[in-house]
């Protein structure tokens, strides 16, 4: 069962304090993904503050922008708490299309129509801007909801799996404990771990103390 809809935990957290996120993914649907309970680490959408954390840890809104979200969501509590249950059921839907997916006509669909419901939900205007160390991104700048314009990033990043066929890349985790997907980028196709500082070492560790056991 999905946590409550909390609106924030600004008044038993400092805003200043940053959650650890992993982005170790490839692509950024998939990072999104990760943030789920599934994985280890904190769950990115336990509450409106954590998911604009998210938001900023994955460089989709600034400080300036995060700052206003957090006051909008002051303001307007009603459409904050939507936009956390639609990033939580988009999230769902893109964990069966990272897993699944590439198997199943049924949830490509489905996924299909969730990336589209959120695009059609959403109106704005496409920017490029330069960052803060001199490098240029797109953003998305929304008009009317802003809340809405907060998912717009990661569908597109979805749709971009559908559009180059990648979901023959996507893979899980090979450690049982670990929930998290990933692209696999590698030339031969056989990245096993979502990371190697983390999973891939604890493998590793684990064949060593098998070996000297023997």
């Amino acid at each position: 069962m999905a946590p409550p809809l909390e609106l924030s935990t600004l008044s038993t957290l400092d805003v200043r304090e940053r959650h650890p996120f992993a982005f170790v993914a490839e692509r950024l649907w998939l990072d999104f993904v990760n943030g789920d309970a599934t994985t280890r680490g904190s769950d990115a959408l336990l509450d409106f503050e954590r998911f604009v954390r998210w938001l900023e840890a994955a460089q989709l809104l600034d400080a300036e922008r995060g700052a206003g979200m957090r006051r909008r969501a002051q303001q307007q509590p009603a459409g904050a708490h939507a936009v956390l249950g639609d990033a939580r059921r988009v999230r769902a839907v893109l964990r069966s299309l990272a897993e699944r997916g590439v198997s199943s006509h049924d949830i490509r669909t489905e996924a299909l129509a969730e990336i589209n419901r959120v695009l059609g939900r959403s109106a704005g205007t496409r920017r490029v801007e330069q960052q803060g160390d001199g490098t240029f991104a797109r953003s998305f700048v929304p008009v009317g909801d802003a809340f809405a314009g907060l998912l717009i990033p990661i569908v597109e990043s979805a749709a971009d799996a559908l559009i180059l066929s990648e979901l023959g890349r996507v893979r899980r985790c090979a450690d049982p404990r670990c929930g998290r997907v990933f692209q696999d980028e590698t030339k031969n196709g056989r990245r096993r771990w979502c990371d190697m500082s983390t999973c891939g070492n604890r493998a590793k560790a684990a064949r060593h103390r098998m070996k000297l056991h023997r």
